[in-house]
């Protein structure tokens, strides 16, 4: 597929200054000016995250409500209860707030529900649940994470039964928000926390911390140290996909220090079963190797299990949860594959190019757990938004990926009197359809997308960093790049271009994978292209590269090798 190659435009002037300021090379100071990062103070800022620069969590709506009607259960001994959503986020902030409450010497309940039999958010059979509980009594207070803001009537029917609903969220609110005794969630238009990208994690810490500082007025009670459970936090937020920027890149790069010594068991066990032997966490790690296999409890199971992994004392029982979730993970790649197989027939010829700017499919014989995955694939294929509907009985549950340049969300606004529900965020959303109306829906959201999508939204595009040169790439610059991590959405890995690099030779790697030898003005690089065997065998002179560059170990000796991302024959 044709790309469309974009190169931050280089600022000499300022790389000088940044670099001379922060000791760091041209190159590096280039990314930092492509992060915004023009100012001395905020780009040292930025290299060196700090726990102390987090911003004040009553700043955000209805906080102080919230903390005082959950101090308030607590004095009372009120039964409170943690509800969740099944993903990763979702998982991760129920285990947040569990620990904490349980460190403090308070058992609540916790209810996630079952992706398939009840779907997301808040439903009145499990507030049934919960208001019966026979554990200690019913519950008086539901605490929500990473759901809540769109359960207007689940909302109305928990009041209406005696029971205070605390919504903690992050996603887009509707038009108008449910009833709550409060709703803690940045996204809120009224809200004015500075930072609007926290995952479901982030603003249960946020809770967290509020309530701590308000706990310690309470000499009954303990004050826990907090950061102790960013590793939690980390997991939720990298694997939600939220910009790892702001507050963001503080609580990630202290999760992953935690993470790296942690003793949790759960999470001595995810990294026995991941095959992650190093002490040194990164977010790829969170990212493929952790988060699929937490999410493969709620996908094709139920999250429960994740939940206990994550919040278990005993060893050998997190090794038991562990080695679950790494079969239900293995199932999930197959059943993964089988959909994107029988997606790929049902698309009509014409969703390469053609006229229409999004594509909807829908099948009796997919699973909703999975869908959302191989939309995502099936966006980057086609280049244009789908949506992925599950059929079962009358209704449909489906997932909806985008492209740059596409708001899915607003997709879905706008078709909204079709849907029985739908929720999520300008890149990824979920929805529920009726069989009546799935017809109906892919019109209308196929519709809009070719109303508001042009030509140029749906070429891909290749943002580069900076432009090198293969001398320039050593063990130093590598090292300053390892500062900027976390990587992940809105700092994305920098990926570098070379041109003019002559192709001396390329080999085939496990079928599907391309050994590439390059050249450029004397300098010869060693190079991986993954998943590009199709360009074998590719020769010859002044080709144009895309790649990272990373450190290969052999035999104690550290070297730089290149990851491709895209090869073209040089325009100059």
């Amino acid at each position: 597929m044709k790309k469309l190659w974009k190169l931050s435009p280089p600022n000499k002037e300022l790389q000088e200054s940044l670099s001379r300021e922060l000791d760091v090379l041209p190159v590096t100071a280039q990314l930092l000016i492509n992060r915004g990062l023009v100012d001395c103070g905020k780009a040292f800022s930025f290299l060196s995250p700090d726990l102390r620069s987090l911003y004040d969590p009553f700043l955000m709506k209805d906080m102080d409500r919230a903390v005082k009607r959950i101090v308030a259960a607590l004095q009372k001994k009120e039964k409170i209860a943690i509800y969740g959503d099944y993903d990763v986020d979702g998982v991760s902030a129920s285990a947040l707030l569990y620990l904490f409450f349980r460190e403090i010497g308070v058992d609540v309940l916790t209810c996630i529900p079952d992706r398939k039999a009840e779907g997301y958010g808040l439903n009145v059979e499990a507030i049934k649940r919960l208001a019966s509980s026979a554990s200690g009594g019913g519950a008086k207070l539901i605490i929500t994470v990473d759901c809540g803001t769109s359960n207007h009537s689940e909302i109305l029917f928990a009041s209406s039964i005696g029971i205070d609903c605390i919504v903690t969220d992050h996603h887009l609110p509707p038009d108008g928000i449910p009833p709550a005794y409060a709703i803690v969630n940045p996204m809120r238009k009224d809200c004015l926390f500075p930072f609007k990208g926290l995952s479901g994690a982030g603003v249960a810490f946020n809770l967290l911390m509020a309530l701590r500082a308000e706990l310690k007025k309470d000499t009954s009670f303990l004050s826990p140290n907090l950061k102790k459970y960013l590793d939690l936090v980390c997991i939720g937020t990298i694997a939600d996909m939220v910009p790892l920027t702001d507050e963001n890149r503080i609580l990630v790069s202290w999760g992953l220090k935690e993470l790296s010594f942690s003793a949790r068991p759960g999470i001595v066990a995810l990294k026995e079963v991941s095959g992650i032997n190093t002490m040194d966490i990164t977010a790829e790690n969170i990212a493929f190797q952790f988060a699929p296999r937490i999410n493969a409890a709620g996908r094709l199971a139920h999250a429960d299990t994740a939940l206990r992994l994550l919040i278990t004392e005993d060893r050998d029982e997190a090794r038991l949860l562990a080695k679950k979730l790494n079969s239900e993970n293995i199932s999930r790649q197959g059943v993964e594959a089988r959909i994107l197989t029988e997606a790929l027939e049902l698309a009509p010829p014409e969703a390469d190019g053609g006229t229409d700017r999004a594509l909807v499919l829908a099948s009796d014989n997919w699973h909703a757990g999975v869908v959302g995955i191989v939309a995502g694939r099936l966006a980057e294929r086609f280049a244009k938004p789908v949506a992925l509907i599950a059929m079962d009985g009358d209704t449909g549950r489906g997932s909806v990926r985008g492209v740059k340049g596409c708001n899915v969300f607003e997709g879905l606004k706008s078709a909204a009197h079709l849907l029985e529900r739908y929720g999520g965020h300008r890149a990824a959303a979920g929805l529920t359809v009726r069989r009546d109306k799935l017809d109906d829906f892919r019109a209308a959201f196929i519709a809009y997308m070719n109303s508001n999508l042009s030509d140029e939204d749906l070429i891909p595009e290749v943002e580069l960093d900076c432009m090198v040169s293969f001398d320039e790439l050593n063990l130093r610059l590598l090292g300053e790049l390892k500062r900027l991590e976390p990587f992940g959405q809105a700092n994305e890995k920098p990926l570098f271009c070379a041109i003019g690099a002559d192709i001396l030779n390329t080999e085939v790697v496990k079928e599907k994978h391309l050994r590439i030898k390059m050249r450029q003005n004397g300098t010869v690089q060693s190079a991986m292209a993954f998943r590009m065997a199709g360009l074998h065998p590719i020769k010859g002179n002044n080709f144009d590269v895309a790649f990272y560059p990373y450190v290969d170990e052999w035999r104690g000796v550290q070297s730089v090798r290149l990851n491709v991302k895209d090869i073209k024959p040089s325009a100059q």
